[in-house]
């Protein structure tokens, strides 16, 4: 996080936002890309610059003293706590969306995913952008599907100059402290539904509402992140309880097959292309567990073996994010074997 905000860049990223182009930017949770969240032409650039399904929901993010009312209608009782309980900070409602707010924020559906980050840097940006009156519609800067960036120079190896112009800022706010994407509650049909687990867990959410949230079913909306296969980099992901870990890395080995490595408990036995220990505290995990997919992508192994995170609920966030991102384990590693 920086020492001192840099007004001067914040300003010119909100004049930028307000002429309808993108503006990157950090927030406690990962780098957003930015657009201005009632300019659906503005919002179809987002779709554009990562590859993005048009189906596929964006979060809005406003500003602390932001109006709920004018973005999101029947909010109720209960949503109303969340918000004072955890915004700002890493919580994504879905509420029923207000009319006339465009619907390319949310995938066509009559819903909206609503959040107020808590890094200055963001708070700051939305506090410029319309006086602090509008929205930032705001997926994680990253191509669709890829890992989530939780630094500036992140955003930067991502797009580089592939999105024709359309990305014309970076604003720096040093690293994500919580590392992963936000919790996401639908609070649009009466009750909590925990879509995608994140830093604010199931317990705490209970803790306010007196009820426990609810897992997703059919006529869930669709969220930002919830596909099977998400958060990836690009070389094939292996996630392996820790007994399991020293006979799949010697096969490997065996078949010279290079392997990067992440671990938080395990010690390999054989050559690694990369290696990274990760802490055993679930916060410190996901503070460094994007950084170091990216770091494993950069070893040009044929494949990454994560250590399972213990499955208890203070690791759900991270532990969806790694399901997500080795969504085929078992295909992946019979190909590796029979090559």
């Amino acid at each position: 996080m920086p020492e001192s905000l840099d007004l001067s860049a914040i300003a010119d990223a909100a004049r930028r936002l307000e002429r309808g182009e993108l503006v990157a930017f950090p927030t406690e949770t990962v780098y957003g890309l930015g657009a201005d969240a009632e300019n659906p032409l503005a919002v179809a650039k987002i779709y554009q610059a990562k590859g993005r399904p048009s189906n596929h929901p964006v979060i809005v993010h406003l500003a602390p003293e932001a109006d709920i009312g004018y973005w999101a209608k029947d909010v109720s009782p209960q949503a109303h706590q969340l918000i004072a309980a955890f915004w700002p900070g890493p919580l994504t409602l879905i509420l029923k969306r207000a009319t006339h707010i465009p619907d390319t924020v949310a995938g066509g559906q009559d819903s909206i995913g609503l959040r107020c980050p808590s890094h200055p840097v963001a708070q700051a940006l939305l506090r410029n952008f319309k006086q602090g009156k509008g929205g930032v519609a705001a997926p994680s800067a990253n191509k669709f599907g890829h890992v989530s960036p939780t630094t500036a120079q992140h955003v930067r190896d991502e797009f580089g100059d592939d999105t024709n112009g359309l990305l014309t800022c970076v604003l720096d706010g040093g690293q994500s402290d919580v590392g992963i994407e936000s919790t996401i509650v639908d609070m649009s049909r009466g009750h909590a539904v925990l879509l995608r687990p994140g830093h604010i867990s199931a317990a705490q959410i209970a803790a306010v509402l007196g009820v426990a949230p609810l897992l997703p079913d059919a006529a869930a909306p669709r969220a930002s992140g919830t596909l099977e296969s998400h958060y990836a980099p690009h070389t094939p992901v292996v996630l392996l309880p820790h007994e399991q870990m020293h006979a799949v890395l010697q096969q490997l080995h065996a078949h010279g097959k290079r392997i990067a490595l992440m671990h938080h408990s395990f010690t390999a036995t054989v050559p690694l292309a990369a290696s990274i220990g990760l802490p055993a505290q679930p916060a410190l995990y996901a503070h460094d567990l994007y950084a170091a997919l990216r770091a494993m992508d950069d070893a040009h192994a044929d494949v990454i073996m994560v250590e399972a995170p213990p499955d208890d609920d203070g690791w759900n966030g991270v532990n969806d994010r790694l399901r997500r991102a080795a969504h085929d384990s078992s295909g992946i590693l019979l190909k590796l074997l029979q090559d």
